[in-house]
């Protein structure tokens, strides 16, 4: 997945180094069973879809802080498989306050998390869930094999996807990525091959053993290259954080 978004690319070049983007795309993917990842959200902007999101709990859906300019209104789609299709059960619903980090630095994509409180509870469904989170700080091994899913597109000049595609993706050393990523930090996980994310999947799941671990963050420009390693956002660096944001409700 390409992981900066359009809006953000000029800026961030001079300091991801060349190549680097935001909001992203499933590449070397398969299309999604419907409704088998309940946890998954569209985040949208004017009814168009431009970031990832995922179900943390009843009320707040996880995402890219990246995916959010501080003045657009967002809403979130629930329950989708195919974006193009309202009939298949799938609802919208507002945001009613936005969690993006303090911390979050729009240079580099350090700290780049935020929670959304959803204006009213959501049910548990068949169509929509929840997903877990790590309970504990710690690295994910090298060589874990792990997954990416979202509607971003499938290639650097291919259109977005209407359905949720998915697709499989490995753990690598952080020193290693660092040989890639000069910004990397401690708060970043990096995964490669044999697929990954690219425009508009910006803020969606890394999941790995039914655990989401991370959040799309940024890669390379051409997100259909195998150059250079996504980098995500690690969930687990942030727990006391999340938690206190959930704890109000």
């Amino acid at each position: 997945m390409t992981l900066i978004s359009l809006l953000l690319l000029a800026a961030l070049l001079p300091y991801l180094s060349h190549s680097a983007s935001v909001n992203v795309g499933i590449v070397n993917g398969t299309e999604a069973k419907p409704h088998s990842r309940p946890y998954m959200v569209s985040i949208q902007k004017d009814g168009r879809h431009i970031c990832g999101g995922f179900l943390v709990s009843k009320k707040f859906v996880m995402t890219a802080a990246h995916c959010w300019k501080n003045e657009p209104k967002l809403t979130v789609v629930l329950g989708a498989h195919d974006l193009s299709k309202s009939s298949e059960g799938s609802f919208r619903m507002d945001v009613k306050f936005y969690y993006r980090h303090r911390q979050f630095n729009p240079h580099t994509l350090d700290y780049d998390i935020m929670l959304l409180k959803l204006r009213r509870r959501v049910r548990r469904t068949r169509t929509v869930s929840w997903i877990s989170i790590p309970q504990r700080d710690e690295d994910i091994p090298a060589n874990t094999v792990c997954s990416v899913a979202g509607w971003g597109r499938t290639g650097a000049f291919r259109p977005p996807a209407n359905r949720l595609l998915e697709t499989r993706t490995t753990i690598i050393d952080r020193r290693r990525c660092a040989y890639y990523w000069n910004n990397l930090t401690q708060r970043m996980v990096c995964a490669h091959y044999p697929g990954g994310s690219c425009q508009g999947d910006s803020g969606g799941p890394l999941v790995c053993n039914n655990v989401v671990v991370g959040i799309v963050s940024f890669g390379e420009q051409r997100c259909d290259s195998t150059a250079r390693p996504n980098v995500y956002a690690r969930i687990s660096a942030f727990l006391p954080w999340i938690r206190s944001i959930i704890a109000r409700g």
